[in-house]
């Protein structure tokens, strides 16, 4: 814009000289001795009086002529240097302008949105179904937003009646291949992990085939939600749509036991290459990649294979969003007393949508986690264990092996499993938790590249 005037205050300056000559030029031509004076000759001679008038009167008119062209040509210089003033903080100006709007851009990308995300309760046998669903709707903000879809599996007539009692507050579908299912010779005592597998395929075609959602949160029926669960979900939404590094948010630390959380940083969030479940949300595209090859039986460790997750990590909490109360199922009680039941629900509510989360996107996120992990300390379980460890931390504890991480892991007090070679919670085989009041990390050495799925 700037570049454009410079012609333009050229143009003006000559337009002046130009103008000025043939005023010249015209006045000259009217006196005495120029062209004018045939005519004085070829008639009678003017009077010398009225000669003197009409020259005061072209030398008045003259000057009126140059003092208003002289004020144009001061108004050009003006404009000259307000334009080169610009000119010269134009550039700066601009590039403020760009770096707000793309500040503003990012976050925006990753502003909570209205769309609407249901709630996918998987039901069975059980009637204590109604205190998941009393708390689903207690803290559900809008019906709109987060209506939810009770799929009910097994045909049990209380269970089923259970849900009906809500009436339009939910929607109920059931489940309608209630069939035995052919399982290869062993896997009797699992039939069960195989109706789970049939009926989250058949339920999850339903939301997004048949209700043509895009996304969705899935609660099992044996889980309680905390009074941020939807806040939560909604915040992470558009990073969830926007970040294809991810593909899912959970609202589960598997090792979000009282004592092993930071109190106070109810609000801290993570990434992790762990399939954490238990109250989770994925998007229609990840599920029309998933339906053709989805497993017959233990969906949940099929998620948790190389194959499927194709090095993609999952967004959990600091302090699980959801609580388990189902101690029977399918897994028999499996890890229930020992860790599950000791899981802290998060009780403060954290107002997420008003919160930046873009510092999760990756490339972001693994460079502050890195020099964060790597920069810690090593130190041993003993000194963890003797209290010697001085200052806030963080610390940093080492392994080398699947061996080692199980020894230290279960040393400690936490969940020493891995699926394909990934420790729970773990991230770039990293495993964060709190103890004595201090942040530690379970990592391997410094250059970790990839997991071993032989670790398992």
């Amino acid at each position: 814009m700037f570049r454009k005037k410079g012609p333009l205050i050229i143009c003006g300056i000559l337009l002046f000289i130009v103008w000025n000559a043939l005023l010249i030029f015209i006045l000259l031509g009217r006196f005495p001795g120029h062209e004018g004076d045939k005519s004085i000759s070829a008639g009678k001679a003017p009077q010398n009086g009225n000669v003197m008038e009409q020259l005061l009167q072209l030398i008045t008119a003259f000057e009126t002529e140059l003092e208003s062209q002289n004020k144009i040509l001061l108004q050009i210089q003006s404009h000259k240097s307000l334009w080169e003033e610009l000119k010269k903080n134009g550039t700066a100006l601009r590039s403020k302008l760009d770096t707000k709007s793309n500040h503003t851009n990012v976050r925006s990308k990753f502003q909570s949105s209205r769309a609407v995300i249901p709630i996918l309760v998987m039901a069975c046998n059980r009637v204590t179904v109604k205190r998941c669903l009393d708390r689903l709707l207690e803290y559900r903000p809008s019906a709109e937003l987060f209506p939810i879809i009770v799929s009910q599996d097994c045909g049990h007539m209380e269970t089923a009646e259970m849900i009906a009692s809500y009436g339009s507050k939910l929607t109920h579908i059931k489940q309608p291949d209630l069939s035995e299912i052919s399982v290869p010779a062993g896997h009797r005592k699992f039939q069960g992990y195989y109706k789970i597998s049939r009926h989250y395929r058949w339920a999850l075609n339903q939301v997004f085939n048949s209700f043509s959602y895009s996304a969705v949160i899935i609660v099992e029926d044996d889980l309680e939600v905390a009074p941020d669960f939807f806040e939560y979900f909604k915040a992470l939404h558009p990073l969830l749509k926007y970040d294809p590094t991810l593909w899912c948010v959970s609202a589960w630390n598997d090792n979000g036991r009282e004592g092993y959380i930071d109190p106070a940083k109810s609000s801290l969030l993570y990434r992790t290459d762990f399939f954490p479940g238990l109250g989770w949300m994925l998007l229609k595209e990840l599920w029309m990649e998933l339906e053709p090859k989805w497993p017959a039986s233990f969906w949940d460790d099929w998620m948790r294979h190389p194959d499927q997750r194709k090095d993609r990590s999952c967004i959990r909490p600091e302090i699980s969003r959801t609580l388990t109360f189902g101690r029977k199922g399918v897994s028999l009680g499996q890890f229930y007393d020992k860790y599950l039941r000791f899981i802290k629900l998060n009780t403060e509510f954290v107002p997420f949508t008003t919160q930046d989360v873009s510092y999760l996107e990756q490339g972001t996120y693994d460079q502050a986690f890195e020099n964060e992990v790597y920069s810690a300390p090593v130190v041993t379980a003993e000194e963890l264990k003797n209290g010697k460890l001085s200052g806030p931390g963080p610390f940093r504890l080492q392994y080398s092996s699947a061996q080692s991480f199980k020894t230290l892991a279960r040393g400690l007090g936490l969940m020493d499993d891995l699926k394909s070679g990934v420790p729970r919670a773990g991230y770039r085989g990293v495993v964060s938790f709190f103890s004595q009041g201090k942040r530690l990390y379970i990592a391997p050495p410094v250059g970790w590249t990839k997991y071993d799925p032989s670790w398992s």
